[in-house]
């Protein structure tokens, strides 16, 4: 079977989020597993120096952006056994950031027709094209209209994963020629239209031949009209082809046995390296070094999605429990400046770092007790995987993938692997917070039990590829 996985961002080479760690990961296990798979992705120039030295130039040619002529040059490298093409344009990749730019919609729009005629000149032609998110959602409609006369790619099925609704390319409809060159062939109600513009995910999402998300309860969150995204509809009249895959995590990269950026290794059955770890995360970042108490940690970006309103408004409440509170990130300026006031307020309890650090990142799901994530909407979440493996129990709302990964704590069977709360609002958060707490100060033999549990649940990649392997084949069974 030959898969080629299509993606806007990759770890290790650039990423912003969930999606470069999933094209990271998941691509190596389909290796692993048997699965020809290549990768395409754009030549982000903000890609470290020493993959760079490792990068062939493969082939040039012109792609047509409506009009325009633009280079499109072909690189490659093979890591980990994955063979990886980036499509090099300075013009649109020679950028400091990924995303966030006005001709966002343009840029992508070249790397998706780069992608399609691309693959007859590498000479491979996937049985199933893997696309990702709004950047590569228009190539299943390119494929049946601008390019549906190749005879190589009539066979071609398509998966698009969701990783998050938020974001779907919704633009003026003139960019169907200024752009794609194509008419008006695909902007129908089944199509491409959305009121009148044009969105690029929509059209995907009718004519890719499978749709995944990246948990089974997102897929059914985002077919209501609360999480749709004003999409709801449309993913109802697909929902025979939307199927939930929960993501993983590297368990070769997250290892608390073996992990670099962390000073002392520990494991399920000797948790003596983790106290350790806590001691040295309190020390670094300047708070009381106190064994016995607990300490809450949250590494995200600072937004009203991720839940950050709900904490500003119950931390004076909080403060006055017996414990520490650590805030890693960057975010949106109200919930920076508000964190930056506890700091203040409280410094001998309360730390907020504003900043995108990885290993410190790494040390606070190793080193912290508990693990934070209120969020109103999580399509999946790695943050919890993360904590779960270095034995730091979450507190999740339970939405998406949080819920899906995320067993809350029974006191009467024991069973568990962190604390939840449904209701969303402050004071439930509070409680589950309080919750926590308690089980941590009157109950340690079963605190212990909990991280033992939540250090043994299997969250790597293995599962989950199989599981899209099965969506593959279930495809080129139905031809």
């Amino acid at each position: 079977m030959n898969v080629l996985f299509a993606a806007a961002e990759c770890a290790p080479f650039f990423k912003s989020g969930g999606l470069g760690d999933v094209a990271g990961a998941l691509p190596k296990e389909l290796i692993k597993q048997g699965v020809n798979v290549q990768v395409v992705l754009p030549f982000h120039t903000t890609m470290p120096q020493e993959y760079k030295d490792e990068l062939e130039d493969v082939l040039q040619f012109e792609v047509k952006v409506g009009w325009r002529n633009q280079f499109c040059g072909v690189k490659k490298l093979i890591k980990d056994k994955v063979t990886y093409y980036f499509i090099d344009n300075l013009y649109y990749f020679d950028r400091p950031n990924l995303y966030g730019y006005e001709d966002d919609g343009e840029r992508f729009a070249f790397f998706s027709q780069a992608i399609c005629e691309m693959m007859e000149k590498i000479d491979f032609i996937p049985d199933v094209l893997h696309l990702n998110d709004w950047h590569t959602a228009i190539i299943p409609v390119l494929l049946k209209d601008k390019y549906h006369w190749i005879k190589n790619y009539q066979k071609i099925k398509t998966v698009l994963t969701i990783h998050n609704l938020q974001f779907q390319g919704i633009y003026n409809q003139a960019v169907l020629s200024d752009w794609y060159g194509i008419g008006y062939n695909t902007f129908h109600e089944h199509g491409l239209k959305y009121y009148e513009d044009l969105n690029v995910l929509k059209g995907g999402i009718f004519y890719a031949d499978k749709i995944t998300t990246v948990s089974p309860t997102y897929a059914e969150e985002i077919q209501t009209p609360y999480f749709g995204e004003q999409l709801d509809g449309v993913l109802r009249q697909n929902k025979d082809k939307i199927s939930g895959i929960l993501n993983g995590i590297d368990y070769e990269e997250f290892n608390p046995e073996t992990d670099g950026k962390i000073k002392h290794h520990f494991t399920a059955k000797d948790l003596s390296g983790k106290a350790k770890d806590k001691s040295l995360l309190q020390e670094r970042v300047g708070l009381p070094v106190e064994p016995g108490i607990p300490l809450v940690s949250m590494v995200s970006r600072l937004t009203a999605q991720k839940g950050c309103h709900l904490l500003c408004e119950q931390m004076d409440e909080l403060m006055k429990r017996d414990v520490q509170i650590l805030i890693l990130g960057t975010g949106e300026k109200e919930y920076e400046d508000s964190f930056r006031y506890f700091n203040w307020r409280y410094p001998e309890k309360f730390k907020a770092i504003i900043d995108f650090d990885v290993v410190l990142a790494q040390q606070i799901y190793a080193g912290s007790d508990l693990f934070i994530m209120p969020s109103a909407f999580e399509p999946c979440g790695l943050s919890q995987l993360y904590s779960l493996r270095y034995g730091t129990l979450p507190i999740v709302h339970e939405t998406g993938g949080l819920k899906d990964t995320v067993i809350p704590y029974n006191e009467f069977t024991g069973e568990g692997t962190g604390f939840s709360f449904y209701d969303y609002r402050s004071h439930v958060m509070l409680e589950a917070i309080d919750h926590a707490i308690s089980v941590y100060y009157d109950n340690p033999n079963q605190w212990r039990s909990l991280i033992k549990q939540a250090m043994t649940q299997n969250n790597s990649w293995e599962e989950s590829t199989k599981r899209y392997i099965k969506q593959y084949e279930l495809l080129l069974k139905n031809e």
